[in-house]
């Protein structure tokens, strides 16, 4: 089993940067809209304790079959401004050993929201995956959450008759 390490991914607008602890200082700002937790549940969190996520999320897993890979979205020609993430975990199949399995999600800031951003980062997210031998691509999403739908959608990923708190899991095979 290869464990996979996060790297600068590039898309034709976007820049993914590898999370950095400081990243939270802005990221409190771009995650702080109530709206955004509509689907997901919870609240917005403050910046001590998204320091403390991302001080964790940086360590990695404890668990060296686990990479814990996450990005924090910038325009390559703007200002560079923090305004989103995606995350993937990636692990072993639990049945085929040799074969890795990337859980995916993303996130936009409302303000970027409705200009294809979610789904251009989703779209590197999954290219650079399925480079470093990633098998299948998995995403939990909630029913009523089009956009999301939308996205996973445009990635490859369908829809399965499989659910997870509430969510329903996409998934993509590369090879099929």
């Amino acid at each position: 089993m290869t464990t996979v390490r996060t790297a600068v991914i590039e898309t034709e607008r976007l820049t993914l940067l590898p999370l950095r602890v400081e990243h939270a200082v802005e990221m409190a700002g771009v995650l702080a809209d109530p709206a955004l937790h509509t689907f997901i549940g919870g609240r917005p969190s403050t910046e001590e304790e998204l320091r403390g996520r991302y001080t964790r999320m940086v360590a990695g897993s404890p668990d060296p079959a686990f990479s814990w890979c996450n990005w924090v979205l910038t325009e390559r020609a703007g200002p560079g401004e923090l305004f989103g993430t995606v995350q993937a975990t990636v692990t072993p199949h639990r049945t085929l050993r040799d074969e890795m399995v990337a859980e995916i999600s993303w996130v936009v800031g409302t303000p970027r929201q409705g200009r294809g951003f979610a789904t251009e980062a989703a779209r590197g997210l999954v290219r650079w995956l399925e480079e470093q031998g990633v098998g299948t691509v998995i995403a939990h999403i909630h029913p009523e959450h089009r956009a999301s739908g939308a996205v996973a959608a445009a990635v490859g990923l369908s829809p399965t008759d499989e659910w997870h708190d509430g969510e329903v899991r996409w998934r993509r095979r590369f090879g099929e």
